[in-house]
């Protein structure tokens, strides 16, 4: 191979444990590969970005890409840093979750191509649906011994953990199951290597093993490499915000939040981020924390590490639709402007500003701005407030200014059900009609 995968993802910090032998392999030919997707919603959260990214580094440097979704393990749950046992999802749902994550991976991996390292969606339910319980246990189970599996983190965690509730039998088999995967991609695809998030080390060298131990001689080899998990330097966990995961799907997550989430990162972070979820080359990077270093209060590497990111989930087309609705907030816009904006981006945008319902009947005949302002919202506390106002030319209607003879009427709604006032450029209040 003309590229060195280990070595690129070793530069952008992407490598945590890497079994010996794995670079010599990738170097060697091209290799299969695959990581497994855990179906526990109905979409992905950037967490799972890492992983993603992984797969298309992996193709861009020459090698093929397995992407597994876990219809099968889905069923019992990876135990692996979990403290407790987690519910089990009903079939209805598991079908749900399955189907969302194939529909999100083929947005990054174009599972139609016909190249030949195009990259491959595979199933584990499609090869373990009609496997026996007596054959898995005469045929895989044989393979492993107890005292093996007790010595991986995950279950040790879990038997020793001080919430007493030890660890089911069912999620104990998991590490067998995924095990298997490996052997049964390792057979039937040529499969040699398994990635996958750090936590992820004990299951798959069980594979790893697993696949030894299932083929005969001695120059049968599989492969292990994992990332580290994505920290944030405060210590707060990674991939959330205020209302909880970013997802990657839109209707989840808007576009203009997911782009709002890489914007704010901390310098340290962004830092970080930058060599993890983009693909820009080394000497780019380099030269944009350089220049970011220089002027800090410019943010030009947070700028292009939301740029960059927002693109490659959603496109370059919503990335200029979220930073003309972020320019709304801190530059110049006009109503029209306004308009354009998706209700949930809107209400994205204007997240936490007072607001106040008022009645389609205050519409009727035009809501004045005294009662706008002051009686019919207080969003001024006095009618003399909102009069003073008015003649200092501070009050904006949708980000135009107005005098005190306007009136407010269904044809200044935004989506419909909502109008936007201001005084002064920092100061916004929500008139939410109903």
């Amino acid at each position: 191979m003309t590229k060195n995968l280990v070595e690129e993802l070793q530069w952008r910090g992407m490598v945590h444990d890497i079994m010996p032998g794995t670079e010599d392999q990738l170097l060697k030919e091209m290799t299969s590969a695959y990581i497994g997707f855990d179906p526990t919603s109905d979409s992905l959260h950037i967490g799972s970005l890492v992983p993603i990214i992984l797969l298309v580094h992996l193709e861009k440097a020459g090698h093929k890409p397995y992407a597994l979704v876990g219809g099968a393990t889905g069923m019992i749950g990876d135990p692996s840093g979990k403290s407790d046992e987690r519910n089990l999802l009903n079939e209805e749902a598991l079908a749900k979750n399955v189907e969302g994550i194939k529909n999100t991976l083929a947005r990054f991996l174009n599972f139609e191509s016909t190249k030949e390292n195009a990259p491959v969606l595979v199933n584990n339910y499609d090869w373990m649906k009609t496997f026996s319980f007596i054959e898995f246990a005469r045929d895989v189970g044989k393979r492993i011994t107890v005292n093996y599996m007790m010595a991986k983190d995950s279950v040790k965690k879990r038997i020793s953990g001080d919430s007493g509730s030890g660890m089911s039998f069912t999620e104990f088999t998991y590490q067998l199951i995924q095990g298997y995967d490996f052997y049964h991609l390792y057979k039937n695809h040529d499969c040699k290597l398994q990635m996958g998030g750090s936590d992820q080390w004990g299951n798959i060298t069980t594979g790893t093993e697993l696949v030894r131990r299932m083929t005969e001689g001695d120059k049968e080899k599989a492969y292990a490499m994992t990332c580290p998990l994505i920290t944030k330097a405060d210590g707060s966990k990674f991939g959330k915000s205020e209302g909880g995961n970013v997802w990657l799907d839109a209707d989840k997550t808007s576009v203009y939040k997911f782009y709002q989430f890489w914007l704010n990162a901390s310098d340290e972070d962004a830092e970080k981020y930058i060599k993890i979820f983009t693909f820009l080359d080394k000497e780019t990077v380099i030269s944009i924390i350089s220049e970011h270093k220089e002027a800090p209060h410019a943010r030009v590497l947070q700028k292009k590490l939301a740029e960059e990111v927002t693109i490659f989930v959603h496109s370059k087309e919503e990335l200029d639709k979220a930073i003309a609705a972020s320019n709304i907030l801190f530059g110049k816009s006009t109503a029209d402007d306004l308009k354009s904006l998706d209700e949930q981006t809107f209400l994205d945008v204007f997240d936490g500003v007072p607001q106040a319902i008022v009645t389609k009947e205050d519409f009727a005949e035009g809501l004045d701005m005294i009662a706008a302002l002051a009686a019919k919202t207080q969003f001024l506390k006095s009618n003399g407030d909102a009069r003073r106002a008015l003649k200092e030319n501070s009050i904006s209607v949708n980000k135009e200014k107005i005098k005190e003879d306007y009136k407010i009427t269904t044809t200044d709604l935004i989506a419909d059900k909502y109008v936007l006032l201001q005084r002064g450029k920092r100061n916004y209040f929500l008139l939410i009609i109903e």
